[in-house]
């Protein structure tokens, strides 16, 4: 784990739950979502399009710290009464 709730400075920013590295040097940016019922979509379904630019935002300027862009992807952990889901490749910077 490179960090953890990690947070722009300033108001309207973004935040990233886990910033990781994976085995390949890929940077993996995690938004991680617990709910008590797969009522309304489900953990999964609430990360959409504003979160998921606040999540993007703040992966930028976390980027901006690094000598090096590495490669990047955004992965939502989903935890739910049914168990948990490691979603890789959630969704994209574009």
């Amino acid at each position: 784990m490179l960090t953890r709730n990690y947070r722009t400075p300033g108001r309207g920013g973004g935040e990233i739950d886990l910033i990781m590295r994976a085995p390949d040097a890929t940077t993996v940016f995690v938004e991680v979502r617990k709910r008590a019922s797969t009522r309304h979509g489900g953990a999964a379904a609430s990360v959409g399009g504003t979160k998921q630019r606040r999540i993007i935002f703040a992966a930028r300027y976390y980027l901006m710290g690094l000598r090096e862009l590495p490669p990047c992807r955004f992965d939502v952990v989903v935890v739910e009464p049914d168990g948990v889901q490691w979603l890789q490749a959630a969704f994209d910077a574009s």
